[in-house]
């Protein structure tokens, strides 16, 4: 008698196009909304830190993450010496920037995030 039951289940199924679709659909909500709400802010965030990154030239007043204040007196590729004092100069990673001084930090911490 199971194989009755069986044809008796597939005969009141809907078509198998319609009942992919309702299994399917959570999922895809699912993922439009992890991209609108968590993805697309990050992304728009990164590109916002990494144009103020490459923006940075010589003279700039900035505060590093780890807060230190300075001014580049240096550019390369990755690296930027900030004067911290009278011919007092660190190297800093162009990551490490936070932000220039006195305004909103570009770069937030992940605890403030």
């Amino acid at each position: 008698m199971p194989f009755v039951n069986d044809t008796l289940v597939l005969a009141m199924t809907p078509s198998g196009q319609s009942q992919t679709l309702t299994t399917f659909l959570p999922f895809a909500i699912i993922l439009a909304i992890f991209y609108f709400l968590i993805l697309l802010p990050m992304k728009r965030r990164q590109t916002k830190i990494q144009e103020f990154q490459d923006s940075l030239k010589v003279g700039d007043k900035i505060v590093t993450t780890g807060g230190i204040y300075g001014k580049v007196t240096r550019i390369s590729d990755k690296v930027l010496q900030v004067e911290i004092a009278d011919r007092v100069r660190i190297e800093v990673s162009r990551a490490a920037i936070a932000g220039y001084q006195g305004q909103e930090p570009v770069v937030q911490d992940s605890g403030n995030t």
